[in-house]
């Protein structure tokens, strides 16, 4: 077979065929985004200078450094619509069977939500491949935070945010040790020591995630109580927050990031996906 004819073959033919495969390239850039991540945070906690910052947009920036990085920033970038249209699929077909009642609904609305949650860091990378420099969006939560204090309860508001934000890291754990993560990775081809593995690589990324949720969750709540939009704190913060409860802690949970990233590299590879 031809390089072409290789090429050609990978090309989708239907439509359910396409979203697929932007699913799958959509967990792969996520896979990719959390990897560098924690090991930024890994630098952090080891001391070292260039893992000071650890955040989404940081990570991504880094790749610019790494041979053929504008293609890299490329993948990311379509990886990451690629996850948003999944989303948006999921909520739109309910492809997860969960129907038109409020939970039904609540959790549809979730996986748009969920997708939307990555759109800034697509704009950004897209950004960088494009043009080789971008503005980071690292203030914009508390630009936003700053407008929904204008409105009348805006504190309550953003207390309320904080909420559910640490509600969803709860969740998160939930899931680790559940195990209802793993539904969603047909692992069955592997030997039984590397499902275990690939199932226990899981437990620490969601729990780790988890833990960074709550602490965002936490801010969230910090700036509703004092009606300050300066509390607003993103995951570099939450770094922040770990470090200075010592460098065991932050490696701990940046283990887990990679951890996290590593699992989505592997639901890449081997997801489910239903309804499509």
């Amino acid at each position: 077979m031809s390089a072409a004819d290789t090429l050609l073959s990978a090309v989708p033919t239907s439509p359910a065929a396409g979203i697929k495969t932007l699913a799958r390239l959509g967990f792969a850039a996520i896979g990719v985004v959390y990897l560098l991540m924690g090991v930024l945070a890994l630098l952090a906690a080891a001391g070292q200078q260039q893992g000071a910052h650890a955040d989404k947009e940081e990570a991504v920036q880094r790749l610019q450094d790494l041979p053929g990085g504008r293609v890299l920033l490329g993948f990311i970038a379509v990886g990451l619509v690629g996850y948003i249209v999944w989303r948006f699929t999921q909520a739109v077909r309910d492809t997860e069977s969960k129907g038109s009642g409020a939970s039904g609904l609540g959790m549809r609305l979730w996986y748009i939500v969920s997708g939307l949650f990555y759109s800034g860091l697509a704009l950004y990378a897209g950004r960088l491949a494009l043009n080789g420099r971008a503005e980071k969006g690292s203030d914009a939560s508390k630009t936003l935070a700053a407008h929904v204090l204008g409105w009348p309860g805006g504190d309550w508001l953003l207390l309320l945010g904080g909420l559910v934000v640490i509600g969803i890291g709860l969740f998160q754990g939930f899931r680790a040790y559940s195990g209802r993560f793993h539904r969603d990775v047909d692992a069955s081809a592997l030997p039984d020591s590397q499902r275990r593995l690939v199932y226990r690589t899981g437990q620490a990324g969601f729990t780790a995630r988890g833990v960074v949720l709550g602490l965002v969750g936490y801010f969230l709540v910090q700036a509703g109580q004092q009606a300050r939009a300066g509390a607003v704190g993103s995951t570099d913060e939450a770094f922040d927050l770990l470090a200075a409860m010592g460098p065991v802690v932050l490696g701990v949970v940046a283990a887990g990031l990679a951890a996290y990233g590593l699992y989505m590299l592997v639901q890449a590879k081997y997801s489910v996906l239903r309804g499509i």
